[in-house]
């Protein structure tokens, strides 16, 4: 049995942005540093900058007065910046920037008459917080069989925007099935789907090509992301599993695959997908192979308040994507 890493694989820049501003935050103000819902949807890195002293809340009210408490990087609706400024809190915002981008797109859309059709998955907390920017004049489809059936309000200007995280190809489908019914809809200049979800699901596709039997996915119960990586795998007839960490695996899943396709979701840290490697190879996995697609050099510029404390404190290294390491 052989091994199939994909490359690009696991952190992107928005998440690591939003680690390093856990991170520095602790470091430069002391513990505790309140965090709003999960930083990222990943129960390692999560459980780590607990370790490290982050209180994670679900909502503002548990925050004592004047503390620091940092926005998590799916973003928040304008109401939670007022809630945070009624109840006296020290904010640093970790919003992704291109959550940020598509935040701006509802401002602006919305400002030119446009009603919003926004797919996207219900409950997700970056689509909580991008409806919460206009409510009344935005819509959430969720699939195919919704675009075909959702009521929205007569509007002459309909304008499609979607979260960051979905399946590319899924996305077009239900775009596709929108344009049946509204054939006037508008698209924004440039994608919503960000760089690093379709890197990661080109990723996919590349290794279902190449003849993978089976795909692993590292990735939390709640990473959207991950979760669309296994569904773009189904979709070509390939059976994929996320798994939260190596003690998930099972060596039955391995029985009769020549070839393993391994990959770890955009909130996953590289060395939760190292010690997957290692748990292959006690199954009996041989040769480690990279699946390259692209090359990712994005960085993302930390919130003013921390650049004096990213030089204090540099970093030892980024747990996101190592290519060499398991090769």
């Amino acid at each position: 049995m052989e091994v199939l890493l994909a490359n690009p694989r696991c952190y992107c820049a928005g998440v690591d942005r939003a680690v390093q501003i856990v991170e520095l935050a602790i470091k430069t103000f002391g513990s505790p540093v309140f965090v709003r819902k999960e930083i990222v949807h990943n129960q390692f890195v999560v459980n780590r900058l607990r370790d490290l002293g982050a209180v994670f809340v679900d909502e503002l009210g548990e925050v004592p007065p004047g503390s620091l408490v940092v926005f998590s990087a799916h973003g928040v609706a304008p109401s939670v910046h007022e809630d945070a400024k009624e109840r006296r809190l020290r904010v640093i915002d970790a919003s992704c920037p291109l959550v940020s981008k598509v935040h701006m797109e509802v401002l602006r859309f919305v400002g030119e008459g446009y009603h919003i059709i926004f797919i996207g998955r219900a409950g997700h907390e970056e689509v909580e917080g991008t409806m919460g920017h206009a409510p009344g004049r935005i819509t959430l489809v969720e699939d195919i069989e919704q675009a075909r059936t959702v009521e929205l309000p007569k509007h002459d200007k309909l304008m499609v925007l979607t979260q960051t995280t979905l399946s590319v190809d899924d996305t077009n489908t239900v775009v596709s099935a929108l344009r049946e019914r509204f054939d006037y809809l508008d698209l924004p200049p440039s994608e919503d789907i960000c760089y690093a979800t379709q890197n990661r699901q080109d990723a996919v596709k590349q290794m279902c090509e190449a003849g993978i039997g089976l795909l692993l996915v590292v990735g939390s119960h709640n990473s959207s992301n991950a979760a669309r990586l296994v569904e773009v795998a189904k979709n070509r007839s390939v059976p994929g599993y996320r798994i939260d960490n190596a003690n998930e695996l099972d060596s039955d899943w391995l029985t009769g695959i020549e070839l393993v396709g391994l990959t770890g979701g955009a909130s996953t840290p590289d060395e939760v997908v190292q010690s997957v490697v290692d748990r292959l190879k006690e199954f009996g996995a041989g040769d480690v192979r990279l699946c390259t697609t692209a090359e990712e050099n994005v960085v993302f510029q930390l919130p003013v308040v921390l650049q004096e404390a990213e030089k204090k404190f540099p970093r030892e290294g980024s747990s996101g994507v190592c290519a060499e390491s398991a090769v």
